[in-house]
């Protein structure tokens, strides 16, 4: 097995297939690449059993050939490399591999092609397309509110509603949710509802290029493929919680104030706030808005002002300072509205102004006002 290719064009394939590779497993092979060369096209293919992503590249081939390589020393000797060609060669008999760049040579030994984990086949029952800007942004603003706890597995994914003409993305913690609906796709006729673990949703988002992304569904399995990659992820068989339920539609008294100032208010208050609980106070009046935190353990407390639109009856309210600020990091618009009840009742955040075909919203649990 033989083949060139530049550095830069390999290292920018490995910034997104490495996202696939565990850093530590059970099972050694696991942490390896399969690297398949066939004429001038090579595949390159990583999987965790969950999540198996796979990559062709066009280069330079001399002799086919099939084998398994060492993942992290791969990867972290070619993000070293300085600019040029690198050609790479394996014995596919004793495994031996060898990287040679104008500046140096470097040895490896790989494994047999065939101790590599079988990627699954996914048998399409359903087909659909989605933008890749539009992928990625629902992705970067759905996954920062996905759990990480894996007594509720449901939750460690983000939920997907496909009813033709719209698609309803959403992510919780329990603490945080986020809806996301699209109006402007084609989901097919056929209704649907799977759950698609995290870190596929991040290798996806990682990897999509500007164009689109097909996206086919088996019972088990979700493949993404797009511009020479695939990304195939075993979906979580679980039922998600009815997340409509927790959807206040009562929240009448509306805020509204510039995004970036509150964001930034917040971030600074929060430096004084307890180290226990994180917490940030918002005291409402008529177009008022005090943000302030305290720490009585230290002795230090915070208070801003920040301009808004309030017309409602004034009312105080607490939040942990990281959820908002997560949350006020993922709005879009130069301003917001934040839709409020009182101070036990989720409030719901979103863009004054919505994208063309998205609706957001994104709700945080308030937290009991220390005294």
């Amino acid at each position: 097995m033989k083949f060139s290719i530049s550095v830069a064009e390999l290292q920018k394939y490995f910034g997104s297939i490495g996202t696939v590779i565990p850093s530590r497993s059970t099972l050694p092979i696991l942490e390896s690449f399969l690297f398949e060369l066939k004429g001038n096209t090579l595949k390159i293919l990583a999987t965790d059993l969950d999540t198996a992503m796979s990559v062709t590249i066009t280069v330079m081939g001399t002799k086919d050939g099939k084998i398994t390589i060492p993942g992290k020393r791969l990867m972290d000797t070619v993000r070293a490399l300085p600019p040029g060609t690198i050609t790479f060669s394996a014995d596919t008999a004793s495994n031996k591999i060898s990287l040679v760049t104008d500046n140096g040579e470097y040895k490896l030994t790989g494994e047999s092609s065939e101790s590599f984990p079988t990627i699954p086949e996914v048998k399409p029952d359903m087909e659909f397309t989605i933008k890749d800007d539009v992928l990625k942004r629902v992705v970067s603003n759905t996954i920062f509110a996905v759990s990480s706890d894996e007594l509720r597995p449901a939750m460690t994914g983000i939920y997907f509603q496909l009813n033709g003409k719209e698609i309803r993305i959403v992510s919780t913690d329990g603490h945080r949710l986020i809806r996301v609906i699209l109006t402007d796709v084609n989901a097919g006729k056929t209704k649907r509802e799977i759950i698609v673990p995290a870190k596929a949703m991040q290798s996806v988002a990682k990897a999509v290029s500007g164009g689109e992304c097909t996206i086919i569904l088996d019972d088990k399995h979700a493949m993404f493929s797009f511009d020479g990659t695939t990304i195939t992820a075993r979906l979580i068989e679980e039922k998600y919680p009815n997340y409509e339920s927790v959807i206040p539609q009562d929240n009448t008294r509306e805020l509204r104030l510039n995004s970036a100032e509150f964001l930034a208010s917040i971030r600074r208050t929060s430096l004084y706030a307890s180290t226990a609980t994180h917490q940030v106070r918002l005291s409402l009046s008529k177009d008022s808005l005090v943000v302030s935190a305290e720490d009585v353990d230290f002795g230090s407390e915070a208070k801003e002002m920040v301009k808004c639109e309030y017309p409602a009856d004034a009312m105080e309210i607490g939040f942990n300072a990281g959820y908002l600020v997560d949350v006020m990091s993922h709005i879009e618009s130069e301003e917001s509205s934040i839709m409020l009840s009182n101070p036990a009742r989720a409030i719901i955040i979103q863009p004054a102004k919505q994208k063309d075909g998205e609706n957001v919203i994104m709700l945080v649990m308030p937290v009991r006002l220390s005294s």
